[in-house]
């Protein structure tokens, strides 16, 4: 068996020392699930096995979907019928609809292109619950599969049908990581105790700051902005709080509304050094902010 690269030991985000924030996925606004119990390849797009899969997952990441296989922690089914989702989130803008298949063939009726453009496909039945994403890649990185697997197990055990293993999200240094969909969440440098934190604030509809990497599709100062603001106002209902404008390059200016008033935040980005050698070289880069200041009262429209 192919190991993945190693991290050593990585350092909690938490510390303040290398925080997590404003990390998550900026390429990841559409979504395709399909189970698959592994083997996984180092990378998603190099499965040559089933070739229906595989043939899906390079049209999924030629379409602008981001392809990610997953299976149930601990007890995994080799055959069909396989679980299939769909989703996408864009601020308040998120669905997701899902699907069982009888035969993988059936994925070729899937149109990424509607999925890719936020306009739901009809491929299956619009999914309510959540899906949880607990990243146990362990030929991508072994971290990934060391942290994550016990994660997986863990909150499987009280969220159940909602958890699923899956194949790198981003973010092999902040391992063990979470998504929560349909909102496209991503959480970072969890334990137990965090994780269970999170999906309970999920599922009433709010976030939790601690271990929160940012909103995936975004790009990271509009991120970074949402978590400061979340900061200086403790709103953290999903909603509650929304980027309306970033710019600048390595020194950013951003508008956010956060129920109805405007703030004006000013960001900077700044490098970290690498936690754990060379083999760990992804998101090295964070956000500070160096002003937070109130516009008005009164909402954008």
């Amino acid at each position: 068996m192919t190991r993945g690269k190693g991290c050593g030991h990585c350092p909690g985000s938490h510390t303040g020392e290398r925080p997590c924030l404003a990390s998550a996925t900026t390429k990841a606004r559409s979504w395709l699930l399909i189970e698959h119990p592994g083997p996984w390849p180092e990378r998603v797009e190099e499965l040559a096995e089933p070739a229906p899969i595989a043939e899906a997952v390079r049209a999924a990441r030629a379409a602008g979907v981001r392809p990610q296989l997953i299976r149930r922690p601990g007890r995994r089914r080799g055959t069909p019928p396989i679980q299939v989702y769909a989703a996408f989130s864009r601020g308040t803008e998120v669905w997701m609809e899902g699907r069982e298949l009888a035969d993988p063939a059936e994925l070729a009726e899937l149109d990424l292109g509607a999925l890719a453009a936020g306009t739901p496909p009809g491929f299956g039945d619009l999914v309510a619950g959540p899906v949880l994403l607990v990243c146990t890649h362990g030929r991508r990185n072994a971290c990934c599969a060391r942290t994550g697997a016990p994660l997986a197990r863990a909150l499987s055990e009280r969220f159940d049908r909602f958890v699923w293993e899956t194949t790198h999200v981003g973010g092999d240094r902040f391992a063990a990581n979470l998504v929560c969909l349909p909102h496209g969440l991503s959480y970072g440098d969890l334990g137990e105790t965090e994780a269970l934190a999170a999906v309970d604030a999920y599922l009433r509809g709010e976030v939790v700051l601690d271990r929160l990497r940012g909103r995936a599709g975004l790009p990271e100062p509009w991120q970074a902005a949402e978590h400061f603001v979340r900061a200086h106002t403790g709103l953290l209902g999903l909603d509650a709080v929304a980027v309306r404008s970033v710019t600048g390059t390595s020194r950013y200016e951003a508008v956010v509304v956060a129920q109805g008033t405007r703030y004006r935040v000013v960001l900077e980005a700044v490098q970290q050094s690498a936690p754990c050698g060379p083999d760990c070289e992804e998101n090295l880069g964070t956000y500070v902010v160096t002003e937070l200041t109130l516009l008005n009262e009164a909402a954008l429209v």
